[in-house]
């Protein structure tokens, strides 16, 4: 390691995943610092409206889901086409969407990861970096830099990290173009969404009754430049035949369908996650879960490898993992811009494909989806609960009723020993691995799949997720526990520090 290091990890991009993934690495003891181009936290801007179950999960296993859930609104919000996907019988304490706008999301985690101690400097636009064999060091656009052993980017569909690190964008260009807003009327606009064979468009009174939120299709593809309050009027007047008098904008911007996701989320020292990795047309609500799930996906395994409990190589499966997850979620997204289109043709398949989505094999498959219940990381045959996230199990233990989540709330592995003859042996990882003996009476029920045999004994992840299951004996658990949490020692205490060497990429960007 280089004689100066700043931080052990950096970490690019102040928004939803990087705050998440400086949550994480915080709670396992690593230094991170966060830089952030904006002057503070606060967005004038609503954003992207919600989130959907198994992100909700993912903060009640850190013990915040309640902040968030006090300030949104829990519906049935998961879509294809125009049918909602009814979850409310999903097994899950949280079989719904949160409605919550991402100016409140990142408010709500600035002061969760402030109680954590974490360094955000805002006001810091990174120039570029330069790596070598110890790390890489950070240059800020005012001058100055930063030492660290790794980089992550979470700075946005524009990267300058992706950028930085030669990591192809590869994907689908834009077909349609929309304008956001949030401004003032002079006239009453029509409630509900209407649509046409351009796309969707809607006019909402926000929170203080005074500014509407506006979404509307422009008519011809406008993939650049900055929008204007003429143009909003332009598309408002080509749709409604009025303006609606508009002004006053508070926020005006454009996007568009353009569908696109890194080739590789790892190039050496250098990670991407959140926006950075993945953009796709926000129909579906996507964006923000995906980003945080990112991070709880990459943050413990960052820290296994800073810390050298576990080599360089586990890295390597953040890209495996989260990758393919990403890339099923924006074939929804396309699939989803698409039913929106409303000529006679799409309006034909989506009664379809709305008569379909009703019917309960389908519903429970496209509301797996959606709402990221159904995720299964491929780590071989096995047990269905293998990959799959743990279900939030009211236990019991020699200290009383337990929620399972409640074990993941500090972000430690859990061997959670359901009453085998003899518990497992983890005698080599007993600092690293939490071993929590329990009894569960109910059935194991998984979202998609239904009911699954009882196991014996599961090791879970971090991140939330089943690495090993017993079934009986403990066959692959040692196997198992050197994969995802480094070599134990044979007398009972962790194995010494590994040498991290991480493969090498371009040493200039």
């Amino acid at each position: 390691m280089s004689a100066r290091e700043d931080a052990a990890v950096v970490i690019v991009g102040a928004g939803p995943a990087g705050m998440m993934l400086s949550a994480e690495l915080a709670l396992a003891g690593v230094d991170a610092v966060v830089l952030e181009r904006r002057p503070d936290h606060v967005l004038a801007d609503s954003r992207a409206g919600g989130i959907h179950a198994r992100t909700i999960e993912l903060l009640d296993q850190r013990g915040v889901a309640d902040r968030f859930l006090a300030e949104g609104r829990t519906v049935q919000a998961a879509m294809f086409g125009a049918t909602t996907l009814d979850m409310s019988d999903f097994p899950t304490r949280h079989p719904y969407s949160l409605g919550i706008w991402q100016k409140h999301i990142e408010r709500i985690l600035a002061g969760w990861i402030a109680e954590l101690g974490v360094k955000v400097s805002h006001g810091h636009q990174v120039a570029g970096f330069d790596l070598d064999d110890d790390g890489v060091t950070v240059r800020i656009a005012h001058g100055g830099s930063l030492r660290a052993r790794y980089l992550v980017g979470c700075d946005g569909g524009r990267s300058v990290v992706r950028k930085g690190a030669g990591i192809e964008f590869p994907g689908w260009d834009a077909t349609r173009s929309n304008l956001i807003a949030e401004v003032q009327l002079t006239e009453q606009p029509p409630s509900g969404m209407r649509q046409d064979a351009r796309g969707v468009h809607a006019l909402h009174p926000m929170e203080d009754g005074v500014t509407y939120r506006v979404v509307v299709t422009e008519s011809d593809l406008e993939a650049s430049g900055e929008a204007t309050l003429a143009d909003l009027r332009r598309s408002l007047v080509s749709v409604y035949g009025t303006d609606f008098g508009v002004h006053t904008p508070t926020w005006l911007s454009r996007f568009t369908d353009a569908t696109r996701q890194a080739a590789t989320y790892r190039s050496g020292r250098v990670l991407i996650a959140g926006d950075a990795a993945h953009v796709h047309y926000p129909a579906g609500g996507q964006g923000v879960g995906l980003g945080l799930q990112d991070a709880a996906n990459l943050g413990w395994k960052l820290a296994q490898v800073v810390k050298g409990t576990s080599p360089d190589r586990l890295l390597d499966t953040y890209h495996a993992e989260r990758h393919p997850v990403a890339a099923r979620a924006l074939r929804y997204t396309m699939a989803q811009g698409a039913l929106q289109r409303s000529d006679d043709r799409m309006a034909a398949l989506s009664d379809v494909v709305g008569q379909l989505a009703v019917m309960d094999e389908p519903r429970r498959l496209l509301a797996g989806l959606v709402s990221g219940l159904d995720i299964r990381y491929d780590l071989g045959e096995g047990h269905p609960l293998l990959g799959r996230r743990m279900p939030d199990l009211d236990l019991d233990t020699g200290g009383g009723k337990l929620r399972m989540f409640e074990l993941l709330r500090s972000a430690r592995p859990v061997l959670l020993h359901l009453g085998a003859a003899s518990a497992p042996d983890v005698a080599g990882w007993v600092e690293r691995v939490q071993v929590v003996e329990a009894a569960y009476h109910g059935r194991w029920e998984l979202p998609v799949l239904g009911t699954v045999d009882a196991p014996t004994a599961v090791l879970v992840r971090p991140d939330g997720y089943v690495a090993w299951v017993g079934e009986g004996d403990d066959a692959g658990l040692p196997e198992a526990l050197i994969t995802w949490f480094g070599p134990g020692d044979a007398d009972g205490r962790p194995g010494g520090a590994i040498r991290s060497e991480p493969r090498r990429g371009p040493t200039h960007h």
